[in-house]
């Protein structure tokens, strides 16, 4: 059961850093052109 809420935690804080990093991409690009 901890495993699972470890594993379930980590995919969380995956997603979030996408996000951000694919907003910091797109803001990245528009500042460029």
């Amino acid at each position: 059961m901890n495993h699972f809420k470890g594993k379930q935690f980590k995919k969380d804080v995956i997603i979030v850093a996408v996000g951000y990093y694919l907003r910091y991409n797109l803001s990245g690009s528009v500042a460029k052109f």
